[in-house]
């Protein structure tokens, strides 16, 4: 991901895990990564914005959805896909289409 596209765009990058936050340090240290990571594994936000699988018939019953969202300034939801699969990425640019378009 090329977060200068992101910040010339006057948006900031925001990843949320459900992993604990020692896990997302490690994460972070090893894969050099520069955006701002945070832990919900209480899975709270996960399940206030549709992002949680509770399926009692799969093997891992809670897991996290790869999900996007778009917010304003006043934390108002202006665009959001939710992936049905964890392993479907988006590409960069279909975030910066959409965030241009969203008028946030």
């Amino acid at each position: 991901m090329n977060l200068a596209q992101f910040e010339a765009a006057n948006a900031q990058v925001v990843g949320v895990s459900a992993d604990i936050p020692e896990t997302l340090e490690a994460f972070t240290r090893t894969n050099n990564i520069k955006h701002l990571l945070l832990s919900d594994f209480r899975r709270q936000m996960l399940l206030a914005y549709g992002a949680m699988v509770t399926d009692e018939k799969s093997p891992i019953y809670r897991y996290a959805k790869r999900a996007y969202f778009i917010l304003d300034r006043r934390g108002i939801v202006r665009w959001a896909k939710v992936q049905a699969n964890p392993l479907d990425l988006l590409k960069a640019d279909e975030v910066l289409k959409a965030l241009k378009s969203s008028g946030a």
